[in-house]
């Protein structure tokens, strides 16, 4: 369980100063990957951000050519907000080499090496490990049962690089859930993450023989019995043995489109024609939620939005400032480390982050 600790120094603050005691009881961390808008963003409201993506290339850890600048307007921010924490991510969906670098000693040594000198050179706060997924090629990236075994050695490897530097680096992975996490020792890898990035969205895609809520929480009455929901993937790292306070469920600031969508039940769980795209948050606003034939729905047993178009046949699965209030209950319920979302440049007006911080700016 999560507590509120108030020392002397915060307490004569309050009284003495008049400033506000922090009231979040759960740490906010976010994916920033696009960074032309970094001076909008309120760092008030967040904890970790997390800048994507660094890559694996021969076993190292490095910056493709224009991220250095990108990173250090993310560092930057520190400036305004001390106790932001900017965390840098290796890898992404695609983004190969991990598998090869994991394979050996050597290789385990040159990533974890790397990893702590980007660290250190960019000033930055930890690492974030996003290999999409170990065991498994789908996204088209190296991959071979081994990893099972060979992923938690090269966490081991990068902890003990990380804690070679000063002051405490962080390390964390975004993970999957379901039959995506089955070449992932859940418990050895437990041992040397700070915490889990549960990627509790894209549950259904282009990859997906139907629609359905891509970031819902709660099975909904019309999804299949295996469906992959926010609440079984926390269930499934918690009878792993990770700790709750290690666990921080997704939040998608984009929707899924899917066209040609078979009209039952407003087109929720059922077979579509074509995938369409991904939409931003503001787009969703400006465009689809109760505009252009498009109707907004609420799924109580999902606890997910969505918008449906009974004209041209279109579904819509996304987050919404409702879906999100509902998640971050969960968190608090469950008394989980957090909400995690992708990806901060998909609410440049900070709708979403404000549902996400529970309206509440620290």
């Amino acid at each position: 369980m999560h507590k509120v600790f108030i020392t002397l120094g915060l307490l004569a603050c309050i009284v003495l100063a008049g400033c506000a005691a922090p009231t979040r009881d759960y740490r906010v961390v976010g994916y920033i990957s696009d960074t032309e808008h970094t001076d909008r963003i309120d760092a008030s409201r967040i904890d970790t951000l997390i800048y994507a993506f660094a890559q694996v290339d021969h076993d190292a850890v490095v910056l493709l050519p224009y991220a250095a600048d990108s990173l250090a307007k993310v560092v930057a921010l520190k400036k305004a907000n001390p106790s932001l924490r900017v965390v840098i991510s290796v890898g992404g969906w695609t983004a190969d080499g991990f598998s090869q670098a994991a394979s050996s000693v050597e290789g385990r040594q040159r990533f974890a090496s790397s990893a702590a000198k980007l660290l250190a050179d960019h000033y930055a706060d930890g690492l974030d490990i996003d290999w999409e997924y170990p065991g498994h090629g789908e996204s088209g990236i190296a991959s071979s049962p081994a990893d099972r075994v060979n992923f938690p050695l090269l966490l081991a490897a990068t902890r003990k690089a990380l804690d070679a530097l000063p002051g405490h680096h962080t390390l964390s992975a975004a993970v999957a859930d379901g039959a995506f996490v089955d070449g992932v020792d859940i418990p050895a890898a437990n041992r040397y993450l700070d915490w889990f990035n549960l990627m509790t969205y894209d549950f259904n895609n282009s990859l997906t023989p139907t629609t359905g809520h891509h970031s819902g929480l709660h099975p909904s009455a019309l999804a299949p019995a295996d469906a992959r929901t926010g609440d079984r993937a926390v269930a499934q790292f918690l009878a792993a043995g990770v700790p709750a306070s290690k666990l921080f469920i997704g939040v998608a600031f984009y929707g899924r489109q899917f066209n040609g969508v078979n009209p039952e039940a407003n087109g929720v769980y059922q077979r579509y024609g074509k995938y369409g795209t991904e939409i931003p948050w503001p787009e969703l606003k400006a465009k689809y939620i109760d505009k252009n034939g498009f109707k907004r729905y609420w799924d109580a047993d999902a606890q997910a939005p969505y918008a449906w178009n009974a004209s041209t046949g279109t579904f819509i699965s996304y987050d919404d400032p409702q879906s999100i209030a509902a998640k971050v209950a969960f968190v608090r319920k469950m008394h989980l480390g957090g909400v995690m979302y992708w990806e901060q440049s998909l609410d440049i007006d900070g709708d979403l982050l404000r549902a996400v911080a529970g309206d509440k700016a620290r």
